[in-house]
């Protein structure tokens, strides 16, 4: 069976893709993660969470960093309508939630974010596999996130090689080819012929560890494993001339 490439385009307001975050501090890494991607796909499929998912985590996954975004914290406070005390982390003898002592009505919780980015995730695989997911993506089961629900992505996400949806050849040949998909602000600030891209593959020989690969998506028996992974770097076109020389843009010194 053949190979083939999936190409989507993550972009949105907010994005977060978190690992091990638990608690009141919810964090982000720095760009989308296997369990973040494979989670995409498993929705878009109607996938229930306790469904499973070994053939997507079966698909070599690459990340091009297109656009790094800006890391943001949004300010939460937690309550139960109730008005009744907060539980505790801490368990009585039946395994039962203590209250907090002294009792604390209100929690503050820190959730960080990526504001702006736009990465390209690249998924080889089986041609059968990767249409079929291609597919659900443009019209899922169940809404799409970029790692957490509130974090709605911007359409389309399927980026295709020109007629068709699925890319030939190999991953690492694909992240290099696939255009630019940053923002068009970011593409207008562009100074040079080329813009180099960092990028990081699912590699048997990586000199790397993402703790990112998950068992299932079971609430009860989520836990997560290490993949090895190989980082590089990509050259892409930016569209502006070896010259420097581009068309008059009237609104670029607003920088908008």
């Amino acid at each position: 069976m053949s190979e083939s490439v999936l190409v989507l385009r993550l972009a949105g307001p907010m994005q977060s893709w978190g690992v091990s975050s638990k608690f009141n501090v919810r964090e982000t890494e720095g760009q989308p993660t296997k369990s973040g991607v494979i989670g995409l796909l498993a929705a878009a499929q109607g996938r229930r969470r306790s469904d499973d998912i070994e053939d997507l985590l079966q698909l070599r996954l690459g990340v091009r960093v297109d656009q790094p975004g800006r890391l943001q914290r949004d300010y939460h406070t937690v309550s139960d309508y109730r008005g009744v005390p907060l539980p505790s982390s801490g368990t009585n003898a039946k395994g039962q939630q203590r209250s907090t002592s002294p009792k604390k009505y209100t929690h503050v919780t820190k959730r960080y974010y990526l504001a702006d980015a736009v990465f390209v995730a690249a998924l080889e695989g089986s041609e059968d596999l990767l249409a079929t997911l291609a597919a659900a993506v443009r019209r899922p089961a169940f809404p799409l996130a970029l790692g957490r629900r509130s974090c709605v992505p911007a359409q389309p996400l399927v980026v295709p090689d020109a007629d068709q949806i699925l890319w030939p050849g190999g991953l690492d040949t694909v992240l290099a080819q696939v255009p630019w998909q940053a923002s068009a602000w970011r593409v207008r600030r562009a100074t040079g012929p080329t813009v180099t891209l960092p990028v990081v593959t699912d590699d048997p020989a990586g000199s790397e560890l993402a703790g990112d690969v998950p068992t299932s998506f079971e609430p009860g028996s989520r836990v997560m494993r290490s993949r090895p992974v190989r980082s590089a770097w990509v050259e892409v076109p930016t569209g502006v001339p070896a010259d420097g020389a581009r068309g008059h843009d009237p609104f670029e010194l607003l920088g908008g």
